[in-house]
């Protein structure tokens, strides 16, 4: 008996031991973390700043590294730089005598094509007013690298063969999933409003609508003659031989690009320092000092909080839900943030940052509630990403200016939603039979096991052509419309921000940095930036957030980087969605490759 009592205390006295050591480990690594996060850079008294584009990901707001990418690969991680704080550090080498001129790696970009169209225009601005040079160099030209090496200066390119030129011109992606849902046995209900609201057209067809083609082919041809346009003006070629050059096929192998005058010179890795230390006026590469654009980011975030005047960029980037989750536009954690805002006399001005393609339409209109009281206290200015479409243009169709880049999605006043009927499936397909026990002839009406009856749909029919009313009138509002001019372009139709300025729907084509001055010169008594302080809502995740929310969050998407990852999404939207709820939200998103 005594053996077992030791032998039971030291097994305890073990397992807390390991315990505590195990804790002890953790929370170093934490600190560790985030001591990795809180280091400051140091700044070269001359040299170049580098944009290595593989290394960091264009986004909305400015976030520590991912602690759990971290510690998978030792260390390295592609953080996010936030558009607004990419832009800042652009202009500050522009003028900053120790920034000789930019080296540009833009090889392996991140971010969407809104917020490339932004990073390659501040870069234009410092090519073209600094007096300072900007150097390109790639190994595998892309779409979206290639857009934006196409601002440099001098483009080189390696000489080598066997490099992936996916250069070739944008596509988007439609997913149709009606089939695979009769074999499973299930009956997607769809009820909506507008003819281009595509949202739940995956699930009850096999193939695109009519009206889903036309404004798709539309918005890729929009995209594309903005890019298109951009890269020929830069290259000294019409747009017509850029695109016979990709409709031919003509671009195959670093050659032929040199040829057809889209890079300057093909150089070896070791050519290409030589070269470098000649622009730096230096006889060896290794005599180069250099600092990142995170880094130079970094030292150059000045904040004036001596400023008694505030500018509030809120960013509302996600899905639109309900609730109060942090990682989407949740309606009741944002309106209250929006809140917290509008109670703080020192703000002075708002820029309202949308990057979402919709969601909920209840979750909008709380959204909106607060910002239309916000809107009462000081200007709000509105600054659309890479989508502001359905919900997402909903919060923000009230502002009093709104900017979009041309490359953003935009648009899509409709309504939709989606009841799912799993009857079949349960009953044919897993032989599982359930019968209803109802206390009035509907109340089964939502629980997915049956199609919806006449009554019903005509039900939800009304709900949803009572919201898209509401939807068409308050943009008719927010933009000096009329209600019938907003629906002859609403219908759900997605329109990019090139398009959606010449039938009103934005007010001028421009990017962040132009939300924010314009906001900062609506205040009075300020002559320019360096007399405001500008506040980001909401605030960051610090890197022992981010990693106590990953622990407990949520596992990624199987498919997570595959091709099968559009496929799996459908079918996550398909099963999230609620049934009887309205949704005003676009289902694709046009990525350059």
């Amino acid at each position: 008996m005594k053996e077992f009592v030791k032998m039971t205390l030291a097994t305890i006295a073990g397992l807390f031991i390991f315990g505590f050591v195990a804790m002890f480990l953790a929370f170093a690594m934490i600190g560790a973390l985030a001591a990795v996060g809180d280091s400051q850079p140091v700044m070269p008294r001359e040299g170049i700043l580098t944009v290595d584009m593989s290394t960091f990901m264009l986004a909305e707001q400015t976030k520590e590294s991912d602690p759990i990418e971290m510690l998978s690969s030792g260390g390295q991680s592609i953080a996010p730089l936030g558009i607004w704080r990419a832009i800042n550090a652009v202009n500050a080498a522009a003028t900053d005598p120790a920034i000789k001129f930019i080296y540009l790696k833009p090889d392996g970009i991140n971010g969407n094509t809104a917020q490339i169209e932004e990073f390659r225009k501040v870069l234009k601005r410092f090519r073209e007013t600094s007096g300072k040079a900007i150097v390109a160099y790639t190994e595998s030209p892309g779409n979206a690298n290639y857009y934006i090496a196409s601002v440099a200066d001098k483009i080189y390119m390696t000489p080598h063969d066997g490099a992936i030129n996916t250069f070739s011109g944008i596509s988007s992606q439609l997913i149709f999933l009606k089939d695979i849902f009769d074999k499973l046995g299930i009956n997607m209900q769809l009820i909506r409003h507008g003819k281009y609201k595509s949202a739940g057209e995956m699930y009850i067809r096999s193939s695109a609508s009519k009206e889903n083609m036309e404004q798709n082919e539309a918005m890729v041809a929009s995209i594309w003659e903005t890019l298109a346009s951009e890269i020929a003006q830069s290259r000294g070629i019409s747009v017509e031989d850029l695109n016979r050059m990709l409709n031919n096929l003509e671009l195959n192998f670093p050659q032929d690009f040199l040829e057809k005058g889209l890079v300057d010179e093909l150089l070896t890795r070791e050519e290409l320092r030589n070269k470098l230390a000649d622009l730096y006026v230096t006889d060896r590469y290794e005599n180069i000092q250099s600092i990142s654009i995170q880094d130079y980011a970094k030292l150059k975030n000045t904040v004036n909080y001596k400023a008694k005047k505030k500018v509030a960029v809120i960013y509302a980037e996600g899905n639109i839900v309900d609730g109060k989750e942090k990682q989407q536009i949740a309606g009741d954690r944002f309106a209250g943030i929006i809140a917290d805002v509008r109670k703080d006399s020192t703000v002075k001005a708002v820029v309202l940052r949308v990057n979402s393609p919709g969601g909920s339409v209840l979750a909008s209109e709380k959204i909106k509630a607060e910002l239309d009281l916000l809107r009462q206290n000081v200007p709000v200015i509105a600054s659309y990403g890479g989508y502001a479409a359905s919900g997402g243009y909903w919060i923000s169709a009230n502002s009093d200016y709104i900017f979009s880049n041309a490359t953003t999605l935009t648009g899509s006043i409709g309504v939709f939603s989606m009841i799912p009927d799993f009857g079949k499936a349960v009953n044919d397909k897993l032989h599982v039979h359930i019968t209803p026990v109802n206390s009035n002839a509907h109340s089964d009406m939502f629980n997915g096991m049956r199609a919806l009856d006449q009554q019903e749909v005509a039900y939800m029919q009304a709900s949803v052509e009572r919201i898209y009313d509401k939807f068409t009138s308050l943009v008719a509002e927010g933009r000096d419309m009329t209600v019938p001019a907003v629906d002859e372009i609403a219908q759900g139709r997605v329109w990019t921000g090139a398009e959606a300025l010449g039938i009103g729907l934005v007010d001028s084509i421009g990017t962040i940095e132009d939300a924010i001055n314009y906001a900062v010169s609506t205040i009075d008594g300020v002559t320019g930036m360096n007399d405001v302080q500008i506040a980001e809502y909401p605030k960051p995740l610090t890197t022992v957030e981010m990693l106590l929310e990953e622990l407990t969050g949520s596992t990624n998407a199987v498919f997570e980087g595959t091709v099968l990852e559009d496929v799996e999404m459908a079918f996550r939207n398909c099963t999230e969605a609620e049934a009887g709820k309205a949704y005003a939200r676009i289902p694709y998103e046009i990525i350059l490759k």
